[in-house]
């Protein structure tokens, strides 16, 4: 089954976004380990084998598994020009039925961070759900001080909608988050961003 599973490959203006390869290990390991401090206040707390090829191995077979069965999309960022891997992106918890929804959620190595390329890949993969997946409704959620992920959503056609309490542990903390959406039709016009 997993043999047969699509190659996905979305295309953007300088990036491709592609499943995890097994020869990605190094890139991802090397730019995960370098932009540690960059990415450790934003993200659950790393497993002591996070960075490992075991690791890793585990994470391509599970996007494969995950694309194949409908329940999330994990993509690397690959940009062009060289072909270097600069972050992450996946649309996971993909529910089907009345829902037609799916949660994104995505990391960028800190040399590449504030070029727009996060801004690139999340409106590509956003376009991709709408028109080839047929979802409706995209989520998101960051730390309310992300002021980074927060203009990437908002700058990407995503809506502030609220606050959801203890909403998931960052760096060893139940942390609230703010929530956002972006809708297929969305008739909401512009929203007021909350508080921060």
């Amino acid at each position: 089954m997993l043999g047969l599973a699509r190659k996905v490959r979305i295309e953007s203006q300088r990036l491709s976004l592609r499943l995890p390869v097994h020869d990605d290990w190094r890139q991802w390991s090397g730019l995960r380990e370098a932009s540690a401090a960059f990415l450790t206040p934003w993200e659950p707390v790393w497993s002591e084998n996070h960075l490992s090829r075991r690791n890793f191995t585990s994470r391509v077979y599970w996007a494969r598994r995950a694309e194949a069965q409908g329940t999330a999309l994990p993509l690397m960022l690959i940009r062009r020009e060289d072909q270097a891997l600069i972050g992450a992106i996946t649309l996971d918890n993909i529910r089907r039925g009345p829902a037609q929804a799916g949660t994104v959620g995505y990391w960028i190595g800190a040399p590449y961070a504030r070029q727009g390329y996060m801004r690139e890949a999340l409106q590509a993969l956003v376009n991709y759900a709408f028109q080839r997946m047929d979802l409706s409704r995209i989520e998101a959620a960051c730390l309310p001080e992300n002021s980074a992920s927060r203009g990437v959503l908002e700058k990407s056609g995503f809506k502030y909608e609220g606050v959801a309490q203890a909403y998931l542990q960052i760096n060893g903390r139940w942390r609230n988050h703010v929530l956002y959406s972006c809708l297929r039709a969305d008739r909401r016009g512009r929203t007021d961003v909350g508080p921060a």
